[in-house]
């Protein structure tokens, strides 16, 4: 293992120049070795600046968003993302994580064209050879062999002073969004707007209910302003008052507090088989459905559910979802191995989306949306680099946070 340096020489503050790019780096790093609950899995290391390759460019960081990626890279689950980043890569015993980021560049390769050292950039996520056939073929990115999240699936992400990057994961930033705001509106815009627009006869129109779990998260408060300038009527899942009041603040029409009703999770043959228990996980159900009519103002099922709680939550998002709508899923975060009862599936036409990001023409429409006079810019929590193993121990434990978590770790140049 690398010596964990004690000594600021590399201080993340005390950057002027950003054209003057040091040997080492501080970053937190993960390691096969020590992988766990992240409170205890990250380290702070100093490792060195990486080197570019010719479609690259070097990000030297302002802000990082930070989300749930890091959770399931710390935990080693489903997968030890350490190893992975090998596949793509020239191997490295450590990861550094996060997937999004706010920074200016400081060094491109030869075959970069669109960037420039000086630029201000935000770093997305999707990483991809945009020379594959199965990409020029089907201009899905996320089909192709090489596809891989960024600080995640591969390596030097963005919980470190440089990053390394494809061009094809960089946007030029906006001046109306502020370092913050651009660093954690990416991976959660991005992907919501791909939710929301991608899918073929499911797209979102005037009118739609869509119901947002996790709605005081960081997908959920990207959502629900979103799904109101878009003219829907976002109602948010929460697990408080608190936060429900938090998300009509948001733009929510209203909340489901989940706290308030008597079932949730899987269904299994036990409850099939137990008719007292089936009938409590409908009765919740209908309820649900009943409070949604309530705070929507009209007797209609949402059109679109947005799902990312996986196991807990996916057997309800089917059900409550309305005949012909669809339930677009993103993640997991409460486990892989779901269940549903599949009547309401083919009974209601319903459909079973996934969705895994959002392209970088994505998050430039999201980008150009948020921008507007009047829109409420992304809600951030904002914490400092040393916070960053905390704040993901935070996300693991499902405490404190309300929209996008963002830590602060280079100077602004706004600061020089």
């Amino acid at each position: 293992m690398l010596e964990q340096i004690k000594e600021t020489n590399y201080n993340i503050r005390n950057k002027t120049a950003f054209d003057e790019i040091p040997e080492k780096m501080y970053a937190w790093t993960l390691r096969s070795e020590s992988l766990g609950e992240p409170i205890e899995a990250y380290h702070k290391e100093l490792v060195d600046v990486p080197d570019i390759g010719d479609d690259e460019l070097l990000i030297y960081n302002i802000a990082s968003g930070i989300n749930y990626n890091g959770v399931w890279a710390a935990l080693g689950k489903p997968k030890n993302a350490v190893k992975t980043h090998q596949k793509y890569e020239k191997k490295q015993d450590f990861l550094i994580c996060g997937c999004e980021s706010s920074g200016i560049v400081c060094k491109v390769g030869k075959n970069v064209t669109d960037f420039k050292v000086g630029d201000e950039v935000i770093c997305i996520g999707i990483q991809y050879d945009k020379n594959c056939e199965v990409v020029k073929k089907t201009g899905d990115p996320r089909l192709s062999p090489s596809f891989r999240i960024w600080g995640y699936e591969g390596n030097f992400g963005a919980f470190a002073q440089y990053s390394k990057v494809l061009e094809v994961q960089c946007i030029h930033k906006p001046k109306e969004l502020s370092w913050e705001s651009a660093a954690g509106c990416s991976a959660t815009g991005g992907t919501v707007y791909n939710m929301l627009t991608h899918w073929k006869g499911n797209e979102l129109q005037k009118g739609d209910i869509v119901l947002v779990w996790g709605g005081a998260g960081g997908l959920g408060s990207s959502a629900i302003p979103l799904i109101r300038e878009m003219g829907g009527i976002p109602i948010a899942v929460v697990s408080s008052d608190k936060r429900g009041e938090w998300c009509k603040k948001l733009g929510a029409y209203g909340y489901i507090n989940r706290s308030e009703y008597d079932h949730w999770g899987i269904l299994s043959d036990e409850l099939f088989n137990d008719e007292n228990a089936y009938k409590k996980w409908l009765k919740n159900n209908l309820k649900i459905r009943k409070d949604i009519y309530k705070i929507a103002g009209k007797k209609e099922d949402p059109k679109i559910v947005l799902e990312h709680p996986g196991r807990d939550t996916l057997p309800s998002s089917i059900f409550l979802c309305a005949k012909k709508g669809m339930v677009v899923l993103c993640g997991a975060t409460t486990g892989y191995l779901g269940s549903l009862d599949l009547r309401y599936l083919w009974l209601g036409i319903r459909r079973l989306q996934g969705s895994h990001a959002g392209f970088s023409t994505d998050v430039e429409s999201y980008v150009n949306i948020i921008k507007r006079d009047g829109y409420p810019l992304p809600k951030v929590d904002v914490y400092d680099f040393e916070d960053i193993p905390m704040c993901l121990q935070n996300m693991y434990e499902n405490k404190k946070l309300k929209g996008n978590a963002v830590a602060i770790i280079g100077k602004k140049p706004e600061d020089q």
